[in-house]
């Protein structure tokens, strides 16, 4: 009796969070990039001088606050329903350059290459997870079920 009614609420649950968890994904995913671009557009990101150090080879200092700028057009196109396409291509663009310090400069990433992780090589990590959201979004795309 009460194995039934526990898998009847989960069924309830699961219903609806399938129908909500989309838009849920695309909504935090659209307020993380926005928070995270404001932050390097201001000069307050903790990780301004980690991308510099990556990509200091581009030669321009302002770069960071050009990926600032990148990062809250992905946030607004992400929470603007119209604009998801573009934001998805822009989230896509911008994703390899968020590993280069993984590659460019491990010292920053890593205590013990390639287990021990320092602050920075965790703040490089969490990426995978929004890579795997941006895929869930772009596989989402043309599901009749939901309202992205």
């Amino acid at each position: 009796m009460l194995k039934e009614k526990y898998l009847a609420f989960e069924k309830t649950v699961s219903k609806t969070l399938q129908k909500h968890s989309y838009l849920l994904l695309r909504i935090s995913m659209g307020i993380v990039y926005l928070w995270y671009g404001l932050l390097k557009i201001v000069d307050m990101s903790p990780v301004e001088e980690l991308v510099y150090r990556a990509t200091h080879w581009i030669g321009v200092k302002e770069f960071v606050t050009f990926l600032g700028y990148w990062e809250v057009v992905i946030g607004l196109c992400l929470l603007i329903k119209k604009f998801n396409r573009l934001g998805l291509l822009l989230l896509f663009l911008q994703f390899p350059g968020t590993f280069l310090p993984l590659f460019l400069n491990p010292e920053d990433c890593f205590t013990m290459i390639p287990f021990g992780l320092t602050l920075e090589g965790q703040y490089v990590f969490k990426n995978l997870i929004l890579v795997s959201v941006g895929l869930t979004l772009i596989g989402s795309l043309h599901k009749k079920d939901h309202s992205l």
